[in-house]
C-alpha cells in the first residue's frame, strides 16, 4: 500500500466519524502517515455525515478526498451521491440492509454488506459501521489482532472502555463475510 483514499458517508448516529477516527488510528499503529476530515450536517443524529480518511506511506499533502480508493456508503444518497467519484479500480462497500439497489459502475469492486440487519441480529445495532470496517480490513489484508486492538484502544473513550470487547468481535465478524 502506498496511499488509500477513504471516504465514509452516511446519517449521523450511524459511526461515520468514528469509522475513519478507527481507520485513521490503525494507520498511525501501522506507522503510516494519516489524515481524518470528518465532516457532518447541523443535525449531529440524522443529518448527513461523511469522513475522508488518507492513509499513506508518504506525507499527506491534502486531508480532502474527491476520488477515493474506498468508498463507505452507509445509507441511499450516500451512494447516490459518491458512486461516480470512485477512481477505477476502487472498492465500494455499502449497507445492502438499507441500500436496495445496486452500483451501476462495473469498473470497482463492491460488496453488498447486510450490516444493519447482522449488527441488528448480534444485538449490537450501533455497529453496523465497525461489520463494514471488518470486511474493508479483510479485504485490504489489515486484520491483525495487535493493531484493531490498539487502534480501538484509541478511538473508545475510558467512559466506554467496556465496548473495546464488543467492538473487537464485531470487526471480526464484518472480515468474516
Amino acid at each position: 500500500m502506498s496511499t488509500v483514499n477513504y471516504l465514509f458517508s452516511g446519517f449521523g448516529g450511524q459511526g461515520i466519524l468514528f469509522a475513519g477516527k478507527f481507520i485513521a488510528y490503525k494507520g498511525l499503529i501501522d506507522n503510516k502517515h494519516v489524515s481524518w476530515l470528518p465532516s457532518y450536517g447541523p443535525e449531529m443524529r440524522g443529518g448527513t455525515a461523511s469522513c475522508s480518511v488518507i492513509v499513506s506511506d508518504d506525507n499527506v499533502g491534502s486531508p480532502i478526498v474527491s476520488n477515493p480508493d474506498v468508498l463507505v456508503a452507509m445509507n441511499l444518497p450516500s451512494l447516490d451521491r459518491y458512486e461516480k467519484s470512485v477512481k477505477p479500480g476502487g472498492k465500494i462497500f455499502l449497507d445492502s440492509t438499507l441500500i436496495e439497489r445496486k452500483v451501476e459502475r462495473d469498473d470497482v469492486d463492491v460488496y453488498y454488506i447486510p450490516a444493519t440487519k447482522m449488527a441488528s441480529d448480534n444485538k449490537t445495532p450501533t455497529l453496523a459501521n465497525m461489520i463494514i470496517v471488518g470486511k474493508i480490513l479483510s479485504v485490504l489484508g489489515e486484520c491483525d489482532d495487535e493493531g484493531l486492538e490498539k487502534a480501538l484502544s484509541k478511538v473508545i473513550s475510558a467512559k466506554h472502555a467496556d465496548m473495546l470487547d464488543v467492538n473487537l468481535k464485531t470487526i471480526k465478524l464484518g472480515a468474516e463475510i
